[in-house]
C-alpha cells in the first residue's frame, strides 16, 4: 500500500484502541500490528474487525492486529507517525458513542459471522486465562526474543536461496560470492542480536546481554579450552546466546543491588561482561552446544525413521498447540536449525495446519448456502488464509463451529503426513527462514534436491492438506443439528420505523438496549 493508504489505515485503527493515550508501545512482526494497550476495555472489537484492512485480532500478552505481509510495516510506521505528533483533537476525546442500531432476529435465522467470531474471542480468551502459567508464559518470552528477528531471517533466507539457484546452475560465480556473504553476516552474527534482545525481554541492559552472548562467535574461541576440548566459534549458537544473556541479566541485577550508585557505571558493566563472559566460555557453550547438536540430530532422525507419523502428528496437532501456548517453544528450535543446517524441516510439516484450515473453510463455504454472513466471512478470509495467515479462519468460522476445527486439523494431518514421507523417502523440505507459510513459504524452500523439487513437495503437500481438509469437513463436519441451526437465511432487514430499521431512532447510549 501507499503511504497514503497506510496513514488511513492508521488513523482509522488509532480511535478504536483507545486513542493514543492508550498506547504504550508500538511493534510489529511479518503479519501483525503489536499494541501495548493500557486498557483493552477501550478497544472496539467490532470496529476493528469491519475494516476492510484488518483481517483479525488477537488478544494475547499484547494486542495483535493481523494486517497481512507487507501492509503490517507500512501501517506500524504510519502509526508511529501519529503518536508521534501532538494532535489538538485528541482521538481519546471522549464523545458519547451511539451504539449500532440491531435488527431483532426470528427465532429461526441462523447464527451470523458476528456472533461465531464473539464465541472465537470467548475461547480465546478462555484459553488465554488457561494458558497463564508460569511456563507458559516463560515460552511467550522466549519466543518474543526471536519475533523480531524474524524480517532479517526472511531477508537473508531469500537471499540465499537465490545465491544457491545461481551456484546450482553455475552462474555468475562472483555474485554467488557476493550474495553468499550479504546472507551470511546476519546468521554469523545471530548469537549477538539473540543476546541483545533477551537482556531486552528479561529487564537487563540489552547491549550488555549482546556483548556476553558475542563471546560465543568470536573467532578466538578457538584457543580456549575447556572439558578437555578447543571450543568452536559458534558452539551452543542460539540456545548459548540465550543462556548467557539470561545469566547476563541476574549478573547485572545482583551487582546494581550490592554495588554503591558512584561505582555502579563502572563496576556494573565489568562484573556482568566478565563472569557473564567466563561462564558462557567455561559452561554455557558446552551444555548448549550438546543441546544445539541434540536438536539437530533429533529432527533428521525423525524425518528419516518416523516422516509419516512425525508428519501426521505436528500437522495436526499444531493448531491444538497454539491453543495450548505450548507453540512457542518451537521458535528457538526452528532459528537451530537454521544456524546449523541452513533451513528448518520442521516448518513446512507445521503449515500444513493452515491448508487444513483452507480446505474446511471451503466446505464450510459450501455446506452453508443461505448463511450469508458467514459466507461472507470466509470469502474475506480466505485469501489471508492461503498465504498462511489463518486467525481469521481459526477464530472466525472453524474454532467457534467447533467440529470443522477437528476436520480441518485432520487436513493439516494428511498434509504433514504428506510432507513427512517425502522427507524419510529422501526428499525432505526445509525452510531457510520462520514467520511465513501458505503460499508465502515458497521462495524459502531448501531441500537437497533444489527448490524445484522442494516445491513440488511442499505443493504436494498443501494440495492434499487442501483436500483432505475440504472432504473431511464436507462429510463430517455438520451434525444434521448443526445444519439446522447454521444453514439458514440469515435475519430480514426489520421494516421501516421498526426499532433497528434504516432511518428508525437509534437507541440512547446506556438505555439498556
Amino acid at each position: 500500500m501507499s503511504d497514503e493508504k497506510n496513514r488511513a489505515v492508521a488513523e482509522a485503527i488509532l480511535p478504536l484502541v483507545g486513542g493514543a493515550a492508550n498506547i504504550r508501545s508500538v511493534a510489529h512482526c511479518m503479519t501483525r500490528l503489536r499494541l501495548g494497550l493500557a486498557d483493552r476495555s477501550l478497544v472496539d472489537r467490532a470496529a476493528l474487525a469491519a475494516l476492510p484492512a484488518v483481517l483479525g485480532t488477537v488478544d494475547d500478552d499484547t494486542y495483535q492486529i493481523v494486517l497481512g505481509p507487507g501492509a503490517v510495516a507500512g501501517v506500524t510506521a504510519q502509526l508511529r507517525l501519529l503518536l508521534d505528533a501532538p494532535r489538538a483533537d485528541a482521538s481519546t476525546a471522549s464523545a458519547p458513542t451511539v451504539l449500532a442500531p440491531t435488527a431483532s432476529a426470528p427465532t429461526a435465522s441462523a447464527p451470523t459471522a458476528e456472533e461465531l467470531a464473539g464465541r472465537g474471542e470467548r475461547i480465546r480468551a478462555e484459553a488465554r486465562v488457561r494458558n497463564a502459567t508460569p511456563v507458559k508464559q516463560a515460552l511467550r518470552r522466549i519466543a518474543n526474543v526471536f519475533v523480531p528477528l524474524i524480517p532479517a531471517l526472511i531477508g537473508c533466507g531469500i537471499v540465499a536461496a537465490l545465491s544457491g539457484a545461481l551456484a546450482n546452475l553455475g552462474w555468475a560465480p562472483a555474485l554467488v560470492a557476493a550474495l553468499t556473504a550479504v546472507s551470511s553476516g546476519f546468521m554469523s552474527l545471530l548469537a549477538v542480536f539473540v543476546g541483545y534482545n533477551t537482556a531486552k525481554e528479561f529487564g537487563g541492559t540489552p547491549v550488555l546481554g549482546g556483548a556476553v552472548a558475542g563471546v560465543i562467535v568470536y573467532a578466538g574461541v578457538a584457543k580456549v579450552e575447556a572439558f578437555g576440548h578447543h571450543l568452536t566459534p559458534g558452539q551452543g549458537g542460539v540456545v548459548g546466546a540465550l543462556l548467557a544473556a539470561l545469566l547476563a541479566v541476574q549478573l547485572e541485577r545482583w551487582t546494581r543491588r550490592v554495588v554503591p550508585p558512584a561505582l555502579d557505571v563502572l563496576v556494573t558493566p565489568t562484573v556482568t561482561v566478565l563472569f557473564g563472559g567466563l561462564a558462557a566460555l567455561y559452561g554455557l557453550m558446552f551444555v548448549a552446544g550438546e543441546v544445539s547438536t541434540g536438536i539437530g540430530h533429533a529432527a533428521t532422525w525423525l524425518l528419516a525413521h518416523g516422516g509419516l507419523l512425525a508428519g501426521l502428528v505436528l500437522g495436526g496437532l499444531f493448531l491444538p498447540l497454539v491453543m495450548l501456548g505450548l507453540h512457542q517453544a518451537l521458535i528457538p528450535i526452528h532459528t537451530t536449525l537454521i544456524q546449523q543446517q541452513g533451513s528448518t524441516v520442521l516448518l513446512p510439516i507445521l503449515a500444513m495446519a493452515g491448508a487444513g484450515q483452507v480446505g474446511c473453510a471451503a466446505a464450510v463455504y459450501l455446506r452453508l448456502r443461505r448463511n450469508a454472513s458467514i459466507r461472507a466471512t470466509i470469502r474475506s478470509a480466505l485469501p489471508a488464509g492461503l498465504l498462511g495467515i489463518g486467525e481469521p479462519l481459526v477464530y472466525g468460522v472453524t474454532l467457534p463451529l467447533g467440529r470443522p476445527f477437528v476436520t480441518a486439523c485432520v487436513g493439516g494431518a494428511a498434509g504433514g503426513a504428506f510432507v513427512g514421507v517425502a522427507g524419510q523417502l529422501g526428499s525432505a523440505v526445509g525452510s531457510t527462514a520462520v514467520g511465513p507459510s501458505g503460499w508465502a513459504l515458497f521462495p524459502l524452500l531448501a531441500g537437497p534436491h533444489g527448490l524445484a523439487a522442494s516445491a513440488a513437495v511442499y505443493g504436494g503437500g498443501l494440495l492434499t492438506g487442501y483436500l483432505v481438509g475440504f472432504l473431511a469437513t464436507y462429510f463430517f463436519g455438520f451434525t444434521r443439528a448443526m445444519l439446522a441451526e447454521y444453514d439458514v437465511p440469515a435475519p430480514s432487514p426489520a421494516p421501516a420505523g421498526a426499532p433497528g430499521a434504516p432511518g428508525a431512532p437509534a437507541p440512547a447510549v446506556g438505555d439498556g438496549t
